[in-house]
């Protein structure tokens, strides 16, 4: 089959995912989060806001919790905080 016929299936990659699912040493974009709570006055305060760059660094070793890196310096977030943040991977440094 080919691109652009009738009979071709084709499925576009998801543009954003959870925090939690970037992939070690992968860079994303947030594109957003829930506003409401202490743990995402949190993040704001810390500078994790919609059009930042982040970079997964590192998980535990039993998945919880997350190291990013976020403008210059690393921030551990729990799992279930992370869950909350829509990234969107990018390619480039």
């Amino acid at each position: 089959m080919r691109p652009g016929s009738a009979d071709a299936i084709w499925l576009p990659m998801p543009a954003t995912l959870k925090l939690s699912q970037l992939a070690i040493g992968s860079r994303a974009t947030i594109r957003g989060f829930p506003g409401q709570g202490p743990a995402f006055l949190r993040l704001r305060e810390m500078g994790v806001l919609p059009g930042t760059t982040v970079t997964l660094v590192r998980t535990a070793p039993l998945g919880d919790p997350l190291e990013i890196q976020v403008r210059g310096y690393s921030l551990t977030l729990r799992k279930s905080e992370a869950e909350h943040v829509v990234v969107e991977p990018t390619d480039g440094p």
